[in-house]
């Protein structure tokens, strides 16, 4: 007699009590990320910054530094949401 072998229902594949990454561990990888974001937002700043509609107006590169300069906070939100995520043990 031939039976069919279900998998397990997806609950029972959550990983409830050991984490998968500990928090330390995204907080190491999240630096690294957050340092080479900066790192590569800063590059891609400056040279788009030496762009002649840019480069040529004050009023243009003021506005573009301030907009540019604040503007990796929205994508490293998310990796530091990421990063303060997972469980805490009490000793």
């Amino acid at each position: 007699m031939n039976h069919i072998v279900l998998p397990s229902p997806l609950h029972q594949w959550r990983i409830t009590s050991n984490p998968v990454m500990s928090i330390r561990t995204r907080k190491l990888v999240g630096v690294f990320a957050l340092f080479a974001l900066v790192t590569i937002w800063a590059l891609l700043a400056m040279a788009i910054a030496q762009f002649p509609p840019i480069f040529d107006n004050r009023l243009i590169a003021g506005i573009y530094y301030v907009v540019a300069g604040i503007g990796w906070v929205l994508p490293a939100m998310p990796l530091i949401k990421w990063m303060s995520k997972g469980t805490v043990r009490q000793r």
